[in-house]
C-alpha cells in the first residue's frame, strides 16, 4: 500500500514544479523528497519524472498519477474523518444551523436536553448541509431548506417570523402590520450573523440602509441608546440577551412584517438512519417553539 506522505510529496511537485520549493513546502529536505520519488516510482513501476542535468519534471504518467493521488488522498482523509465522526456521534449529538434563531431555542432548553448534545458555533452555508450530515459532522441542521433524497430526509419544526422594531412616532408605526415596501429608505443597525435573513432583508425593502454590526455587544448598546429600528423575530423572547434594547422606556415598537418572505419555515434535516433516535428531540423543538409576537399598540 502507497503510504500517505508519498502521494503529498507527488502531489505537492505538481504544484510546486521543482524539488526545493516542495521541500520547503513539505518542511523537509531535498534529499527526502528525491528519496520518496524514486521510491513512489519503484512501487508504482513506472516512470513518473522525466530527469535533466538541471531540471526534473513530470511525465504524462507521472502528471495523471498527481492527479489521482489527489483524489486519494482525498477520499483516505474523508474515510477517517467520517469514521471519526461516527465514532465521536455515538457519544455525542452535534447540532449545526444555517440560521440563529435555532441557536436561541437551544439556549432556552439547554437544562432539559441530554448533557450528550453539542451545539456547533458559527453558522454554516445552505451548501455545506449534505456534506456535514454524509460525514456525520453534524448529527442535525436547523435550516430553511427541506432535503428529501435517498439518504436525508426532513422535518418541519416551526416557522420563523419577522419583526421591525420601529420609532413609535413614524407614521408607519401606527399600524397592526408592515410589508418591506413601507420600509422603504429606512436605515437599520443588524447583526451581521442573521444567514439568509441578510439577503432577504436586502432585497426586498428599497433604498434601504443596514449598518451591520459583527459584535452582539456593539449591536445592544446602539439599540438601546438610540432610537434606530432593527429586526427580531419570534426567537427574540428566548434569548434573554436580546432584550437589552427593548427596555419599558425604548421608544420603539414591534410590527410583524406581514410579506410571505417574513415567514421561514424551519426545519431540521437529518440522516435517515437516525429518524427514530432523533424524533424525541424534535418533539422537544416543536413543543418549545416559541410563539408569533403580537403588536405593541402605540396607544
Amino acid at each position: 500500500m502507497i503510504e500517505n506522505y508519498l502521494l503529498e510529496e507527488l502531489i505537492t511537485f505538481a504544484h510546486e514544479h521543482t524539488l526545493a520549493k516542495t521541500a520547503a513546502a513539505l518542511n523537509v529536505t531535498q534529499p527526502t523528497i528525491t528519496r520518496g520519488m524514486q521510491k513512489l516510482e519503484t512501487m508504482l513501476a513506472v516512470r513518473l519524472f522525466d530527469r535533466q542535468p538541471n531540471r526534473i519534471t513530470l511525465t504524462p504518467t507521472g502528471q495523471l498519477a498527481a492527479q489521482e493521488a489527489e483524489q486519494l488522498l482525498t477520499q483516505r482523509r474523508t474515510f477517517v474523518t467520517k469514521i471519526q465522526n461516527y465514532e465521536q456521534s455515538l457519544v455525542t449529538r452535534t447540532v449545526e444551523t444555517t440560521l440563529p434563531g435555532p441557536l436561541a431555542l437551544l439556549t432556552h432548553l439547554k437544562t432539559v436536553l441530554p448533557n450528550s448534545l453539542r451545539v456547533r458555533q458559527p453558522l454554516i452555508a445552505d451548501d455545506q448541509i449534505t456534506e456535514h450530515l454524509i460525514n456525520r459532522q453534524a448529527s442535525f441542521i436547523f435550516s430553511n431548506q427541506e432535503i428529501l433524497t435517498a439518504g436525508i430526509e426532513s422535518r418541519f419544526i416551526g416557522t420563523e417570523n419577522l419583526v421591525v422594531h420601529l420609532q413609535r412616532f413614524m407614521y408607519r408605526a401606527n399600524q397592526p402590520s408592515i410589508t418591506f415596501a413601507e420600509l422603504k429608505g429606512i436605515s437599520f443597525v443588524v447583526l451581521s450573523a442573521i444567514g439568509i435573513w441578510k439577503d432577504i432583508i436586502q432585497q426586498a425593502i428599497p433604498d434601504a440602509k443596514f449598518l451591520y454590526q459583527p459584535q452582539r455587544t456593539a449591536f445592544t448598546e446602539i439599540t438601546k441608546y438610540s432610537d434606530f429600528p432593527y429586526f427580531s423575530t419570534n426567537f427574540t423572547a428566548l434569548a434573554p440577551h436580546q432584550l437589552d434594547s427593548q427596555a419599558d422606556d425604548d421608544n420603539r415598537v414591534a410590527i410583524p412584517i406581514s410579506d410571505t418572505r417574513a415567514h421561514m419555515p424551519i426545519y431540521v434535516n437529518y440522516l435517515v438512519s437516525n429518524r427514530q433516535s432523533l424524533m424525541p428531540l424534535f418533539k422537544q423543538f416543536e413543543a418549545a417553539w416559541p410563539a408569533n409576537l403580537k403588536h405593541t399598540s402605540t396607544s
